[in-house]
């Protein structure tokens, strides 16, 4: 835990010091759907709350009422950490689980956060945690918190704690930005009057690629958010584009036409080393590499509509994947490399899943100008950007029953990219 939270504070306060503020405008979010099953759960109020910025129980609520697989039973009791738990009286209101919690000041103004997670059905604990951390940073203890109580509960690792990035247009100005994955703690990476493209985060959280058009064309970069360097990785002649992160995060798979024909490439995080996977006479772009490292998907036109293929990280002959509809394009492999989400032109463009093991389809969203979908870290969600007028983003489960809206009024929001768990 002290890991955690000594690189989080290293990044945030490095973003903090180097990026520009952004204006008070945060992203919106509207819930819709449950889960299969939703557990019943007491949040109860954390004792000295008022010593913090922000309630750590109103963060950990807004958290798991996201997620459409919990019920929150209301309470007015305040519960610390160290009380005697009433599993009967709880029980008796309906729930599953009790989160009870203790915040404690220390003379150097950090605050120590103290939670107990119940399991009321066996009268037994489930987890405790303490986190010390600076009073700037309740958010990513509360969210930390969250991630523990939906992994103890659910089975999955938790994805509050995580970051997303996207771009925003607001006049004539694009920003790029990073946030919590509830869109709190936003920060500006990048600020630019030329359109940004295509985010991708490095496996470890600390580099963000995309490509930018403030040299009249587009060219991949790499930005390091901690030290703020930012490093050209490939500015060929034509079109530099589709940066994805190989799983070790020294590589990079890209799309390149400085030979004519658009095709993948692997180049060095670093730039140079430039690799060329594919060679045909036909369109191939946006390249993701496999959680496993020996598969690079990409779109393609050569059998005369973009469809998704797979081919070796070395090269070789490509596979094709898709076979539904005449029109696929984006491909994203799950963090488990069972699934692939992509967009599918059916009347309009949406986002659909297929499981890889069996070939089985699903549409996952009913808005129909739909591009950019991201895997959440857990392989639990998928966030995407849909234009409906303005840009927006949306999250969805995998399995289609939970749907959330991501927008802000002022600005177009697209281009997610979902950051890794923190190390």
């Amino acid at each position: 835990m002290k890991s955690f939270y000594r690189s989080l504070l290293l990044l945030v306060f490095s973003v903090f010091l180097s990026a520009q503020a952004v204006g008070q405008e945060v992203l919106n979010i509207d819930i819709a759907g449950v889960g299969n099953k939703q557990i019943p759960i007491v949040i109860a109020g954390f004792s000295n709350e008022a010593t913090a910025p922000e309630k750590v129980t109103n963060i950990i609520k807004a958290d798991l009422a996201r997620t459409g697989m919990f019920r929150l039973i209301g309470t007015d009791a305040i519960i610390g950490e160290s009380a005697d738990i009433d599993y009967r009286k709880w029980r008796a209101q309906g729930a599953d689980a009790l989160v009870v919690g203790t915040l404690v000041k220390s003379p150097d103004g950090k605050i120590d956060v103290r939670y107990r997670l119940f399991d009321l059905g066996k009268s037994s604990q489930l987890s405790a945690l303490s986190m010390l951390a600076p009073a700037s940073m309740t958010r990513a203890t509360a969210h930390k918190i969250a991630d523990d109580i939906y992994e103890k509960l659910t089975g999955h690792k938790g994805i509050f704690a995580t970051r997303i990035a996207y771009v925003t247009k607001t006049g004539n100005e694009y920003r790029l930005e990073i946030a919590d994955a509830d869109g709190g703690n936003k920060l500006v990476a990048l600020r630019s009057k030329e359109p940004i493209i295509s985010p991708s985060w490095s496996p470890d959280g600390t580099r963000v690629a995309y490509v930018s058009f403030e040299a009249k064309k587009p060219v991949v970069y790499v930005q390091n958010l901690v030290t703020r360097q930012r490093t050209m990785v490939a500015n060929y002649k034509g079109n530099n584009s589709a940066p994805s992160w190989s799983p070790d995060g020294s590589r990079l798979a890209v799309a390149l036409s400085k030979d004519g024909y658009t095709q993948v490439y692997t180049v060095s995080a670093n730039g140079g080393a430039l690799k060329q996977i594919t060679q045909t006479r036909s369109i191939n772009t946006e390249p993701q590499f496999s959680p496993d490292g020996q598969w690079i998907y990409f779109t393609s036109d050569r059998s005369g509509g973009p469809q998704i293929y797979k081919v070796g990280v070395n090269g070789g002959n490509p596979q094709r994947v898709t076979f539904h509809g005449n029109y696929n394009i984006s491909p994203r492999v799950s963090p488990d490399g069972k699934s692939l989400a992509y967009i599918s032109r059916r009347g309009g463009y949406q986002l659909y899943l297929l499981d890889l093991t069996n070939g089985q389809e699903q549409r996952l969203s009913d808005t129909s100008r739909d591009e950019s979908p991201s895997f959440s870290p857990n392989g639990q969600f998928i966030m995407y950007a849909t234009n409906g007028g303005r840009g927006a983003l949306s999250v969805v489960s995998v399995d289609g029953r939970v749907k959330q809206r991501l927008s802000m009024k002022a600005s177009d929001v697209r281009e997610p990219s979902w950051g890794p768990f923190m190390k």
